[in-house]
Order: C-alpha cells, then sequence, then structure tokens
C-alpha cells in the first residue's frame, strides 16, 4: 500500500518509507491510499476472537501488503502482551482500561508496535535511526520504554520542563541506554515545533536518519485502532449491543486517538459517533461546535497529556472526511472541561461508583454523563493509571488512597539525568548535529 501526504505536495511513498520517515516532505501528515473495510460476519463473530486475534485482522487491513503475515502475527501478539479490559462505571457508561501496559498508559500499545515495526525494517541497515518524540507525558515513556534497548536505534525524548509528572518524567529520564531526555525550556508544542522543524531541516537529514514516534507517525497510530474493536468485542460478548449505539468518548490532546477510533469506523466497526473530551485546551471544541479552527497556545491543566494548543492529527481528520465540516460534526461532538470540573468529576465517580478516573479519564466519563441519550451506551477511554497523577488525584480523594503499581515505583527509584535545552531550533539542530550518528 502507498502512502499520501495531507498537504499532498510530495510523491507518495511505500510504509517502509513512511514509518522511517516520520513527517512528509512536506510537512503532512502520511495516510494509507486506501482504508480496507471488514466484511459485516467479522463483526458478528468478533466475541469469539482473543485481543490479540482481533488486533492481527485489524493489522492485517492496514499492513498486510507489506509485511509478511507470520512476521506481522509475530509483531502484533508481542505488542500486546496485556490486556485491555472493560469495566462497568454505570448502567451505561463503561470505561476502557488501556492502563495495564509496561508504563501504564494507552500509548504503550502504539509505541510497542512502531518500535517492533522499525527494528523489521531497519534489518541490515548500517547507519542508526534516531527518533525524535515531543511528549506532554505519557508519549514519552511509553516510546522510550518500548524502544529501550532495541538495537541500531537512539531516542530522544523532548519534554516541557516542569509541565509532566514527576512519575512520569521518572519513566524516561532514568533509562539511559539509548534514551535521552532533552528538558525542553517551554510548552509541548514547543517541543513538537522542534520536532518538526528537525523533519523540515535539509543539513540534519543529510546527516541523520530521523524519524518521529510521535502520533504524527503512521505505525504509532494506526495501531490504536486495535482496542476499539476490542472494546466492541467485549461489549458484544456481554450482550450490551443488542439495542444501543456505541459511542466513544476519547480524551483528546494531539488527537490521534480519537483518529484511530475514527479509522475503526471507516473499516465498519459499528460506531454511532465519537466524543473529543477536552480540557481547557479548546480548540477542537471550538471547530465542532463553532466552525472556528484556530490554533494558540497551550494551557497548563492537570489534565497535562492534552495540553495541547495545535494538534497535528487535526489534518488526518479532516483528509478523512474530505475537509467537509458538516460530515465531520455527524461523527464528532466536543465538549471543554476546567480543572475544578475535572476534579469534581474524579470525586463524584469515586463516591457514586467506586472508581477512580484519571484526570483524563475523568473528562471522558463526564462527556458521556452529560451527553450520552438513552438508546446509547457509552465507553470512555481511561488512557493512563490515576497513580501516574498521584498529586492531582489524592488531592481530590484524599492522600494514601492512591496505590502505586510496583512498575511505577520502580522508575521513581531510579536518577534522573536529563540535558536541558531552550526552546530555540538552533541549539536542539546543533545538539543532534554533535551529539548523534
Amino acid at each position: 500500500m502507498k502512502y499520501y501526504s495531507t498537504n499532498k505536495n510530495t510523491p507518495e511513498v511505500t510504509l517502509k518509507e513512511a514509518v522511517i520517515k516520520g513527517l512528509a516532505a512536506d510537512n503532512g501528515l502520511f495516510m494509507p491510499e486506501r482504508i480496507n473495510k471488514f466484511e459485516s460476519s467479522f463483526f458478528e463473530n468478533i466475541h469469539n476472537l482473543s485481543f490479540q486475534e482481533i488486533a492481527y485482522e485489524v493489522a492485517l487491513k492496514f499492513f498486510g501488503d507489506d509485511i509478511e503475515h507470520s512476521t506481522l502475527k509475530t509483531i502484533v501478539y508481542d505488542t500486546l502482551q496485556f490486556d485491555c479490559p472493560i469495566v462497568k462505571v454505570t448502567d451505561n457508561i463503561y470505561s476502557l482500561e488501556l492502563f495495564h501496559g509496561p508504563t501504564l498508559a494507552f500509548k504503550d500499545i502504539g509505541a510497542r508496535f512502531m518500535a517492533r515495526l522499525l527494528s523489521y525494517f531497519m534489518t541490515n541497515r548500517d547507519k542508526q535511526i534516531n527518533v525524535l518524540v515531543a511528549t506532554s507525558g505519557d508519549t514519552g515513556s511509553a516510546v522510550a520504554n518500548g524502544f529501550l534497548g532495541v538495537e541500531g536505534v537512539h531516542v530522544y525524548v523532548l519534554y516541557p520542563k516542569g509541565k509532566v509528572s514527576k512519575i512520569q518524567e521518572s519513566q524516561f529520564t532514568t533509562l539511559e541506554r539509548n534514551i535521552t531526555a532533552l528538558e525542553i525550556e517551554g510548552t509541548f508544542d514547543d517541543c513538537q515545533h522542534l520536532v518538526k522543524s528537525a523533519f523540515l531541516d535539509k543539513e540534519l537529514n543529510e546527516k541523520l536518519v530521523l524519524t518521529s514516534a510521535n502520533s504524527i507517525s503512521v505505525a504509532r497510530f494506526l495501531p490504536q485502532s486495535f482496542y476499539y474493536f476490542y472494546a466492541y468485542a467485549q461489549l458484544q460478548k456481554q450482550g450490551l449491543l443488542s439495542d444501543k449505539a456505541l459511542v466513544f468518548s476519547v480524551p483528546s490532546g494531539n488527537l490521534g486517538n480519537i483518529t484511530a477510533g475514527l479509522f475503526a469506523k471507516k473499516m465498519g466497526l459499528p460506531v454511532h459517533g465519537f466524543i473529543a473530551a477536552n480540557n481547557a485546551n479548546r480548540v477542537v471544541y471550538d471547530y465542532i461546535n463553532y466552525a472556528d479552527y484556530s490554533p494558540r497556545p497551550s494551557i497548563e491543566t492537570i489534565a497535562n497529556a492534552m495540553d495541547v494548543g495545535d494538534p497535528s492529527n487535526f489534518a488526518r481528520i479532516l483528509d478523512l472526511y474530505h475537509h467537509t465540516y458538516a460530515e465531520i460534526i455527524q461523527i464528532i461532538k466536543s465538549v471543554t472541561y476546567s480543572d475544578k470540573q475535572i476534579r469534581a468529576t474524579i470525586q463524584k465517580v469515586y463516591d457514586e461508583h467506586d472508581y477512580l478516573c484519571d484526570p483524563h479519564g475523568a473528562c471522558g466519563f463526564r462527556s458521556l454523563e452529560e451527553l450520552l441519550k438513552d438508546e446509547e451506551i457509552g465507553v470512555f477511554l481511561e488512557t493512563a493509571h490515576p497513580a501516574k497523577f498521584i498529586e492531582t488525584v489524592e488531592g481530590v480523594i484524599g492522600k494514601g488512597k492512591v496505590e502505586i503499581p510496583e512498575k511505577l515505583s520502580e522508575f521513581m527509584r531510579g536518577e534522573k539525568k536529563s540535558i536541558q535545552l531552550n526552546n530555540e531550533f538552533a541549539t536542539f539542530k546543533s545538539y543532534l548535529l554533535n551529539n548523534s550518528k
């Protein structure tokens, strides 16, 4: 399958080229030339399949033309060494828990898949690949741990100084080996700008092999569609979809997660609609509700993974629906919540339903509580373990009430090692030229 740029000003490329390049030469994002659909019979029997079996069938639709099926199956099965269970919160609202992977965040799936796919494409290469990833929290930890120890790859994690939680920070600043943490003076948007600028810089790309592990990479965001299919299968197995239409609420920042869900729907997954649940960063909310798309500097919130003022994957959503606003708002609704509302929701869900949300999941739950109709069943994506935001969560429900999983405790015992840089591209470029192979 070929991949084209959302800006349509550069030739189509192969999957291998799209994965290694990360960003198209015209600054656009890669999109597959077609979306292969499932027959309706697949969904009639999907409840009989395991998570790995479902994911492999979905992966075949995306990558089956470009990778040997046995190799692809190994990549999928090795990626998914953990579950993503559906958990009942209310009679018609369920949580899709995506925090059971190595770094306790949904991004483990995309990052682990990408690491294995990139390693496959790197066979017999004699030049190091440098992975650049900007993070507002969980992406950095998932990518760093997904690529840790992968031969021939060095990962540079760019993160905004003082704007990620201590636990999140510990997950990518204590690893060393082939992982370098770059602490940037600025915001996530500054980090993302540095990464994108690097891909467009002629000198850097002549001397180094650069790729991205943010959701701008097709190898990162496409595998995130796996768990939408799996959520449907779990609900179907429980007999919950016989008379209910399915709605997903997706905590939304850079929009890779909801874009993967939209791809799943295009592939035939019976989803009625999506809610883009936002914090105070309301760029998507303003577009959906007022047809006004105005990127702006991000605002710091307690749901920091969604602190994005210029979401990259918006270009993919526009392309997916041919820039037709009327069609987009038929599929996607959007809400925005303040820190005060997020805290109140964490408290309410904990008190009334004995379920603990992280700040991002709280946005997802609240949107379903407000917008879900009687004939609908809602699933919100619980994108990270609440312990990753322990100061915020325990500030709401009380000290000592959040158990820190051993996986997180191990990271926190490590020594932080990071390199501080300003947010000027010249500084970042110089660092890469002097320190990368």
